[in-house]
């Protein structure tokens, strides 16, 4: 089916409910949803781009026999007693690792979900977004055009509030009509070990060095000012906490290579800048500054290093000339991977995530028995399924190479 066969959702089939800012509308929606049976469509709203860290400004919830409720968790942030009223039942989520988190901070934690993107990868869709799979599998067309809004805004305008409410409108017969798909296509039991292991996954680990995601970092080629980068990076973080704003609300990536660039020997130099001339950035000066002397200042044992640590290979390009035999070997056995992916119509990516293979290929074992890679696969989160789809193609490619 076409977009344009599709019928435009336009309204919540039962239209625009109240949202949900104190505990006793709390309590008539935990009664409501309780009694009910079912999956539960679950989604949340952010403010990224605009607010600082990821919690969720608005949760939508939908079940058959229930209707759709509007939660602010500005207003009730403690949602635990919803959270374990509905532990039982099977939460349906679109994209669920974007979402898992916000949810478990006001103490919402699934016990079994079902994912809508996920579903439609491993049925090889060409699209995946929650519109296109309600458009091409249920013949609905979405609004999608509030994605990106603020939604830490109050009030939240009735508007933005019809687009929430209709991302869970038809979620739960989304789901129904994916897992009739996966059933016909033989990977129903692969879905179900997938979806087991988003609610089974640890939290992830702080990043190290997160000043290092700083866009436009290939243009520092020095310690000295890799120390500037980091400095400016850590002051900038600590102001948006501060000010519970997006950092690049509060100085631009760009503003921080800049500065690393030129070097700014001057609080006055810093300030004739193209980007620290603004008024905003003015009233700050001073703050970036003190952060540009501390890395001039710092002795070179506590310069950054280059380049990140990293506990795992090289990055394949350099193999050739380093590691001739693992070039070989991760050559082969990403043409058997892409191969089996293609006969199940899977993106490889979801079938052997590259770093398992490329930690494999690097280190593999000696013997590389099909036993032997399947535990090796194993140990780096690989499902049981896609094990048993690679591991022998892996350790054939292995030992021949």
């Amino acid at each position: 089916m076409t977009s344009e066969d599709s019928t435009p959702l336009l309204a919540p089939r039962d239209g625009l409910p109240d949202i949900v800012d104190e505990r006793a509308a709390l309590d008539t929606v935990l009664s409501r949803f309780s009694s009910a049976g079912g999956p539960v469509a679950v989604d949340a709203e952010r403010a990224s781009g605009y607010r600082y860290g990821h919690r969720a400004y608005l949760i939508q919830l939908r079940r058959n026999g229930s209707g759709t409720a509007l939660i602010d968790p500005i207003g009730v942030p403690d949602l635990s007693p919803l959270g374990d009223a509905l532990a039982d039942a099977e939460w349906v989520l679109h994209a669920a690792s974007q979402d898992l988190a916000c949810l478990a901070e006001v103490g919402m934690r699934p016990t079994m979900l079902f994912d809508t993107e996920l579903a439609g990868r491993l049925l090889g869709l060409p699209r995946v977004g929650l519109g296109p799979l309600v458009d091409s599998v249920l013949g609905f067309a979405l609004e999608k055009g509030h994605s990106a809004a603020d939604w830490s805004t109050r009030p939240l305008p009735d508007e933005w509030l019809r687009y929430a409410a209709l991302d869970v409108e038809l979620l739960i017969e989304l789901r129904d009509a994916l897992e009739e798909q996966l059933r016909a296509a033989g990977k129903l039991a692969w879905a179900h070990e997938e979806f087991a292991a988003l609610v089974n996954a640890d939290p992830p680990e702080p990043r190290t060095d997160p000043w290092r995601r700083t866009s436009g970092l290939h243009r520092i080629r020095d310690r000295r000012r890799l120390a500037v980068v980091r400095a400016l990076w850590y002051a900038r973080d600590s102001l948006a906490e501060q000010r519970d704003l997006s950092p690049g609300r509060v100085l631009p990536d760009a503003a921080i290579i800049d500065a690393a660039l030129t070097m700014p020997t001057t609080q006055e130099a810093l300030a004739a800048m193209p980007v620290f001339r603004g008024r905003a950035q003015r009233r700050e000066t001073g703050r970036w500054y003190a952060a540009v002397s501390e890395a001039r200042r710092l002795p070179e044992a506590e310069l950054p290093p280059q380049t990140a640590p990293y506990d795992g290979p090289p990055p394949p390009r350099s193999w050739a000339n380093r590691q001739p035999d693992a070039a070989v070997r991760l050559a082969a056995a990403r043409a058997s991977v892409v191969e089996i992916a293609e006969a199940h119509e899977l993106p490889v990516e979801n079938l052997l995530t590259p770093d398992t293979l490329r930690r494999a290929a690097w280190e593999p074992p000696d013997p590389p028995t099909e036993d032997a890679v399947a535990e090796a696969f194993r140990k780096r989160g690989a499902r049981e399924w896609q094990i048993q789809l690679t591991a022998a193609a892996v350790a054939e490619a292995f030992a021949a190479a």
